[in-house]
C-alpha cells in the first residue's frame, strides 16, 4: 500500500467517523495502519499531507507523533521529519520482555473465555500456510495473539497489546520472505488452543513462554544478519 493510498484511506476515515479530532484518535489511526503493515519501517510520515487528509491541526498531529514516539513506533529525525521506526535488537528484547509477562498471564487467567475466535484464526492461518501466503500467515499470527489477550476482558491490556503488535509488525519485516519462520507458529498456536480446550491453562502458558523465547532468538539472529 502506497503512502498516497494510506492518505486516501485516512481521509475517508476522518470524513465518515465521528471523533473528537484529538491526538489520541490520530495516533490510533496511524498505529492501526502500521500494525496492519500498510506503513512500513522507514516510511516518511509527511506532516502536511497527513494534517490535510485527517483535517486536524498541526498541534494535534504532533501530539499524535509524540504518543507514537513514546511507544517506539515512530522516530523523529532532526531537519528530516517523522518516520516509521526500524526496531533494533534492543527494541526486540524489550518487546519480548513485555510479551512474556503479558501473554502467558492472559492465557493462564482468562478462565472459561470462549475458544471459538482462536479456532477461526487457526483455520485461516492453516489455509494461508497451504497457499504459502506469508503476509496472511503473519497477519493471522498477529490476530491470534491479540485474541489471546482479549480473552482476559481488559480494555487496558488490549490497548497495551495493540502497541506491542504495532511494533511487532515492524519487527516482522525482517522475516517477511521467510516461510520457515512463520509456518511452525501456525501449529504452535493450534497447540495452545488444544491445551486450553483440555483444561490445561498452565501447560498452555508454559508452552507459549517457550515459544516466545524461540521467536525472540530467531528475530535477533535475523537483525544480526
Amino acid at each position: 500500500m502506497t503512502f498516497d493510498e494510506v492518505l486516501a484511506d485516512l481521509q475517508n476515515e476522518a470524513r465518515t467517523t465521528k471523533h473528537a479530532e484529538t491526538g489520541l484518535w490520530v495516533a490510533a489511526q496511524l498505529r492501526s495502519r502500521i500494525e496492519a503493515g500498510q506503513l512500513k519501517p522507514g516510511s516518511k510520515l509527511a506532516e502536511e499531507a497527513l494534517r490535510e487528509a485527517l483535517g486536524v491541526s498541526r498541534n494535534t498531529l504532533r501530539e499524535a507523533f509524540t504518543a507514537l514516539h513514546a511507544e517506539h513506533i515512530v522516530t523523529r529525525i532532526p531537519n528530516r521529519g517523522v518516520f516509521v521506526a526500524r526496531p533494533t535488537a534492543a527494541d526486540i528484547r524489550e518487546i519480548y520482555r513485555v510479551r512474556r509477562f503479558l501473554e502467558p498471564a492472559a492465557v493462564l487467567w482468562s478462565g472459561d473465555a470462549p475458544l471459538g475466535p482462536l479456532k477461526e484464526i487457526i483455520r485461516r492461518a492453516r489455509a494461508a500456510a497451504a497457499k504459502g501466503d506469508i503476509p496472511a500467515m503473519a497477519g493471522a499470527n498477529q490476530d491470534f495473539h491479540r485474541a489471546l489477550v482479549n480473552r482476559a476482558g481488559s480494555e487496558r491490556l488490549n490497548g497495551l497489546m495493540d502497541q506491542v503488535l504495532a511494533e511487532m509488525r515492524l519487527v516482522f519485516h525482517s522475516m517477511a520472505a521467510d516461510p520457515a519462520f512463520h509456518e511452525p507458529y501456525v501449529e504452535d498456536n493450534a497447540r495452545i488452543v488444544e491445551l486450553l480446550e483440555a483444561g490445561e491453562p498452565a501447560a498452555a502458558a508454559n508452552f507459549l513462554a517457550r515459544y516466545l523465547n524461540r521467536a525472540e532468538t530467531q528475530l535477533l539472529a535475523a537483525v544480526d544478519r
